[in-house]
């Protein structure tokens, strides 16, 4: 008996469920809650001083701006700080998330290039805070978190924490105040660290965090499917910088992130998982 392609064909929603499920292969038991359980791993027993060192080749080196700034010891006590951080029960799991973190402020504090020594992809946490930028990042409509006069809210730290409305609330959870002293984060290693993983573990509006993403808790609205966001690493960069970069068949700045991330994949023994680009994404 024939079968039509139209009975064999699946729903966005479908293919989307089975994308996730598929990301999360290779992990023997989750629990519904596990993300709210205490830490089943130490940072330290996922990434040792050395293999930091070998991920961030270049990051002490003259040239870089930021160098000194980005130790391993800092690094650590801020992800000590966010327990649920690269702590799934499934180890590859906590190693994906921990790469894609890596990854993603690789190159937001990259200083490498197409022909760096090493690799264009051995040079992340170069840079502290934003070069030259285009303007303070007020967002003067957002009365919640309103901006002072004579300060930037630029990026800084290893995720480039930008705008009034990102410092504020940041400052708030972590217990400094960023919209009166924002350069606290390109001042303070471990504050900068915090900053980075503030971002990564909180949601914000329609935005589900990066954590939820790389661990499988991210459930796509139907505003999520229309656009195409569907769990993986693509969908952290359009979380990061979709507006800019997603959207964008073969755009290089999603491609340096993809390749930092290869990179780290590989060096923690543990595959990419699916969806690492936002091209057919619509940003949020």
């Amino acid at each position: 008996m024939a079968i039509s392609s139209s009975s064999l064909s699946l729903s966005s929603s479908s293919l989307a469920l089975l994308f996730s499920i598929v990301f999360l292969l290779g992990c023997a038991r989750r629990t519904a809650d596990a993300r709210y359980a205490p830490r089943a791993n130490s940072i330290a027993d996922l990434i040792s001083e050395d293999l930091y060192r070998s991920i961030f080749l270049h990051k002490d080196d003259g040239a870089c701006p930021a160098r000194g700034f980005y130790p391993y010891d800092s690094f650590i006590a801020a992800a000590e700080f966010f327990p649920k951080f690269a702590s799934s029960d499934c180890l590859n799991t906590s190693k994906r998330e921990l790469a894609a973190f890596l990854a993603q402020i690789s190159h937001e504090t990259t200083g490498g290039w197409a022909t760096a020594p090493d690799g264009p992809y051995a040079w992340g946490l170069c840079f502290k805070e934003e070069q030259n930028p285009p303007s303070s990042y007020c967002d003067s409509t957002n009365t919640e978190w309103p901006c002072y006069q004579n300060k930037s809210y630029k990026g800084r730290g290893p995720i480039q924490l930008s705008w009034n409305y990102n410092y504020g609330p940041a400052g708030e959870a972590l217990g400094f105040d960023g919209l009166r002293e924002p350069e606290l984060v390109a001042n303070r290693s471990d504050l900068a660290f915090k900053t980075a993983l503030w971002f990564w573990m909180t949601p914000r509006g329609e935005k589900p965090s990066c954590h939820d993403v790389m661990v499988g808790q991210f459930k796509p609205s139907k505003a999520d499917l229309a656009a195409n966001r569907t769990a993986g690493f693509g969908l952290v960069t359009n979380i990061i910088n979709g507006g800019l970069e997603c959207g964008i068949p073969d755009d290089p700045r999603v491609n340096d992130r993809i390749g930092y991330y290869r990179r780290y994949c590989q060096l923690f023994n543990v595959d990419v998982g699916p969806n690492l680009d936002c091209a057919n994404q619509k940003s949020y």
